[in-house]
């Protein structure tokens, strides 16, 4: 079982009920390395200032939201937790529906709930009277500093907690180009409807979820089992086993980088700009003339 990660109480009535919240999903498939194509170096995933190009550790970033003008508010986990305290620790079911109410594009994530701190009995209490009902529970809940919409269901001998779409983040149909609902406004002939019918109650089965693998990740694995048979891999070296000698390739880099960049922005001696700013001497003549400078004439505006 994977780590904890939320602890809190399911809420309904007056009554509390201690769980433990675990993922119930994983992604299961082929892991993609990136890889700079001419040189087979790894290319990794960095935190890095966008200003600098620097990297920069976790604890020193903070959550902003960007306002119209351009400024951002800056706010802390505290903050954030003291703005809306209420649901923070809390499964707070708010009412009871029909799980057949709920629709498909709604389910966003499944997590388990496990009862701790001697809550077994609440909790086997709450699951049976659900499935008695055939009801499922509407709820919300804090977790990563986000509110959650989710659905408390009752699963064999677990609950399970589904988290929710918000309805405004399901977009709308009205741009979509759908057939009229309904079999008038189809036009669909009965002949049409018979054979359709027929055909989806051939394909009918009792839904068994290990009847259906993942044939993409089952069929690359084949790949790579074949070409690393056939020897047909590439090496590829880490960043922390480069080595120094690219640690010094790099330094000497970013060194004539820093030198180019620190001649284009240094100011001149007071030397160098008596030198530049002083004229040219006029070549000798054999003799200097007595005559005074040309006048300058300026011309006055009609």
């Amino acid at each position: 079982m994977s780590r904890v990660i939320w602890k809190g109480a399911i809420s309904f009535g007056l009554v509390h009920v201690p769980v433990a919240l675990y993922p119930a999903s994983q992604e299961v498939g082929i892991d993609f390395d990136w890889l700079d194509k001419r040189t087979m170096d790894p290319v990794g995933y960095l935190r890095v200032n966008k200003r600098t190009g620097k990297e920069i550790k976790g604890e020193d970033i903070v959550k902003g939201i960007k306002q119209d003008g351009g400024d951002y508010v800056v706010l802390s986990d505290e903050q954030i937790k003291a703005a809306y305290p209420k649901t923070t620790q809390t499964i707070e079911i708010e009412s009871f529906v029909k799980a057949s109410e709920i629709g498909f594009t709604l389910l966003e994530r499944p997590y388990y709930l496990e009862p701790i701190a001697k809550g077994e009995k609440v909790y086997a209490l709450l699951r049976e009277a659900m499935l008695d009902a055939g009801v499922i529970g509407i709820a919300r809940v804090v977790m990563h500093t986000k509110e959650h919409l989710a659905a408390l269901i009752p699963s064999d001998a677990a609950l399970i907690l589904n988290t929710l779409r918000w309805a405004d983040e399901i977009r709308p149909l009205d741009d979509l180009k759908l057939p009229a609902a309904g079999n008038p406004a189809s036009e669909l002939k009965p002949s049409e409807l018979k054979m359709a019918a027929q055909l989806i109650g051939d394909m009918t089965a009792k839904w068994q979820p290990r009847d259906y693998t993942d044939q993409f990740t089952s069929a690359v694995s084949e790949l790579v089992r074949r070409k690393v048979a056939a020897g047909d891999t590439e090496q590829v070296t880490s960043i922390e086993d480069a080595g120094s000698e690219t640690a010094a390739a790099s330094n000497v880099v970013d060194l004539t980088e820093l030198l180019a960049k620190s001649l284009a922005s240094r100011k001149p001696t007071t030397a160098e700009q008596s030198l530049k700013l002083k004229p040219a001497s006029p070549p000798k003549r054999a003799a200097a003339s007595k005559e005074s400078p040309p006048k300058r004439v300026v011309k006055q505006r009609a």
